[in-house]
């Protein structure tokens, strides 16, 4: 493909409350085998973009082991491959990325070496499958300068995280709002975006000499008079997994048979590095019930609505209703967890009692599993 990718994974927000205080959100754990990156990183290979480079910035060590090898998503080639850049020291600079701009304008230089007249750009946070060969042709068909990956939300849908644009008949963008108070528009940008590479380097730079430094605000909008900017509508499945609330319904949408079938079963396939584990085992008194239940785990007990990362023991006698536990939890005996988000490695003692009565409750323990 004529196309080079960038996946914008540096973020964090307090959004994600607990969740994100020691992973980077494109990290997140999804659908109890992937992380929220490889989505992105599937998308690239299936759609035959051959280098890719994942900009990291905040608590990247988790989402760096998670990407010390390319070999999972077919990127080990001689012509190409997978890069990660982290803010580094430099002579001329010492900031870190002060926003999605700065973060490409700071790796300007592997934009220059490369040959391929286009870019992609998307973000680390999502959860969606696309073809982007598709959107491509889109966007020379149209003669754009920026091509905008959108979605129309459901009426009910909080679209005040969101870019908002409106389109005109043609499908090019004659509004775009980030995160507009209210919005007349349910139209959203997905954060994917087509823009020819020459094109790219010039406004990163002009931003950069002008002191700019988001990609959205101080470019998309900024230059949304001045430049052909398309809208291209997506119909499939698409979520961000920005706040607690989405993060856990994007992970219970796996429990139903239409999503699980989507990700899981029809081509083309989500691709994650691969750990070493023995299947899940259930015991004596294990009862499961519309759940996901991951490789390692052992489970002893009631499971319903919920989903189980890897590694997880549940102990005897507990009940486990729409929750997710992820990777790498002891749950004591007698344990009930229920609207709940589980830390990863967490160890919850026998006999304790854990429910979100007003919303999702995070739990988050830091017992010692281990003691001399």
């Amino acid at each position: 493909m004529k196309a080079i990718g960038i996946i914008l994974a540096g973020g964090n927000n307090s959004r994600m409350q607990e969740l994100s205080n020691k992973r980077a959100i494109a990290a997140m754990p999804v659908g109890g085998s992937y992380r929220s990156i490889d989505f992105a990183l599937s998308n690239m290979s299936n759609s035959h973009i051959q280098t890719v480079a994942v900009l990291t910035q905040y608590s990247a060590r988790s989402l760096n082991e998670h990407l010390s090898s390319s070999k999972w998503w077919d990127f080990g080639r001689k012509q190409g491959g997978l890069f990660v850049f982290n803010p580094t020291v430099t002579v001329d600079n010492s900031w870190w990325y002060r926003g999605t701009a700065d973060a490409m304008y700071q790796n300007i230089s592997f934009l220059k070496k490369r040959h391929e007249p286009y870019v992609i750009i998307t973000s680390g946070d999502c959860v969606y499958k696309i073809d982007y060969n598709k959107v491509l042709e889109y966007h020379i068909e149209k003669k754009a300068d920026i091509t905008v990956v959108c979605k129309d939300m459901a009426p009910d849908v909080d679209v005040s995280r969101f870019g908002v644009v409106r389109m005109n008949e043609d499908s090019r963008i004659v509004e775009f709002e980030e995160k507009p108070m209210v919005s007349q528009s349910n139209t959203i940008s997905t954060g994917i975006y087509i823009v020819r590479r020459r094109q790219l380097i010039e406004m990163l730079e002009r931003s950069a000499e002008e002191g700019r430094w988001d990609f959205v605000t101080d470019i998309l909008i900024r230059y949304k008079n001045m430049k052909r900017i398309y809208g291209y509508k997506m119909k499939e499945y698409w979520s961000n997994i920005a706040t607690v609330e989405s993060y856990y319904q994007t992970n219970m949408d796996f429990l139903k048979p239409e999503v699980r079938r989507y990700f899981f079963h029809d081509e083309p396939k989500i691709y994650s590095k691969v750990d070493d584990l023995p299947p899940a085992k259930y015991n004596a008194g294990s009862d499961v019930r519309n759940s996901l239940i991951a490789s390692g785990c052992i489970v002893n007990s009631k499971v319903e609505n919920s989903i189980l990362f890897k590694k997880v023991f549940v102990g005897k006698n507990c009940v486990i209703k729409n929750s997710i536990i992820l990777n790498d939890v002891y749950i004591g005996d007698n344990t009930h967890i229920e609207n709940c988000i589980v830390e990863s490695r967490d160890t919850l003692k026998a006999n304790t009692y854990y429910c979100g009565d007003n919303g999702i409750k995070i739990v988050s323990e830091n017992n010692e599993r281990y003691v001399l």
